[in-house]
């Protein structure tokens, strides 16, 4: 209990008089050993360095894995060295609820086998981009974490124990100056057997302060050149991060390689795929189609279709914007021309205003009786 209460009591001083020391040397009132400018530029180079490859490794984290509860899930796994459960990918998933909507809308229709086809490259797609995360994590995103959670951890160790040592070193050199001030003062006032008893103690104080500050000077100085070959390995570190940086893009680039292969083959594949034409233009009003005059195609006595033959005048019922460049717009209540083409679907007519020409949709007309 005794040396319980010691070692506590010592290490409350220890405290007390260092932050004394500190508060001292931020008032100028105490002395503070400086390291070399070389020394400092290598410590602020190993921050920076700690700062920006600790960014870099949680913003490539954030991009291997989106998901914060999965990869907080992943690091439970890693902490308790267990092997993270195998799981599908969102690019994954896609494809699996692309694949069974089309076998449930029939494989033999256009949407179903579509959707079956987009299905089996969605899961390629997430296959491979399973792939670029392994090589990611294992080329780039492991060394960034070796160097944060090993390398950066001993330096930084190794520098709080060389400020320990800085600190001894100062505190040292504070009690030898105050030694031989004292011992000064004893000297002038030597004329007395006391005053030669003082002189006495306070050169044996000298030699005590001046023997632990040699100890503390060689301690600091092993120290320091331990915390220097640290601090000066970061040369090789950058040289290990460039090269798992080239691993990185290498994966990068055969990731999307893999990934424009895979999406040029689907659309080849699809491209063939017939689309059905959409269903005629219906407006909410019109009356079923099979009520509405449609304006016969003439024939020949001989059955030859005559073409543009058989035009007719029709009312515009209601207003209509061309689908595209092959369809004419229409205003209601206008009057135009329209007549019947070999080929054209029956619920459509070619219609004509002025030197404009287009489909347009019967059931947005009220053919005029010939």
């Amino acid at each position: 209990m005794d040396s319980t209460v010691k070692k506590l009591a010592s290490g409350a001083g220890i405290l007390l008089s260092r932050a004394v020391q500190f508060t001292e040397e931020k008032l100028g009132h105490a002395e503070k050993t400086e390291l070399d400018a070389h020394f400092e530029n290598l410590m602020a180079r190993a921050d920076t360095t700690r700062h920006w490859t600790e960014k870099i490794m949680r913003q490539t984290e954030v991009l291997l894995q989106p998901n914060p509860g999965t990869r907080m899930e992943d690091f439970v796994y890693e902490k308790l060295e267990k092997k993270v459960p195998a799981r599908q990918c969102n690019v994954e998933l896609l494809g699996q609820f692309m694949t069974d909507a089309g076998n449930e809308f029939g494989p033999s229709t256009p949407y179903g086998k579509t959707l079956i086809k987009c299905g089996e490259t969605q899961k390629l797609l997430g296959s491979a981009e399973k792939e670029f995360v392994q090589a990611s994590m294992m080329s780039f995103l492991t060394p960034l974490r070796n160097y944060v959670e090993g390398d950066y951890k001993a330096i930084a160790k190794e520098r709080r124990l060389l400020e320990s040592k800085r600190l001894d070193l100062d505190a040292c050199k504070t009690r030898l100056r105050k030694a031989r001030a004292s011992e000064a003062k004893a000297s002038l006032a030597a004329s007395t057997a006391e005053g030669e008893n003082n002189i006495a103690l306070w050169a044996k104080e000298v030699t005590k302060a001046e023997q632990d500050l040699r100890v503390a000077q060689l301690e600091f100085d092993r120290q320091a050149e331990v915390t220097r070959l640290l601090l000066e390995g970061l040369s090789s570190t950058h040289a290990n991060h460039l090269r798992s940086l080239h691993e990185y893009v290498d994966a990068q680039v055969t990731y999307y390689a893999q990934c424009y292969q895979y999406t040029v083959d689907l659309q080849k594949q699809i491209g063939s795929t017939p689309t059905p034409l959409p269903a005629r233009p219906l407006h909410p009003n019109a009356p079923p189609s099979s009520t509405i005059p449609l304006a016969p195609t003439p024939v020949t006595a001989d059955g030859a279709n005559l073409g543009l033959a058989g035009r007719r005048s029709a009312r515009v019922l209601y207003d209509y914007d061309a689908g595209d460049s092959s369809e004419l717009s229409l205003l209601a209540d206008e009057v135009i021309t329209v007549y019947s083409i070999p080929g054209l679907d029956s619920d459509w007519l070619m219609g004509e205003r002025g030197n404009q020409r287009g489909k347009v949709p019967v059931t947005y007309l009220d053919l005029v009786k010939s």
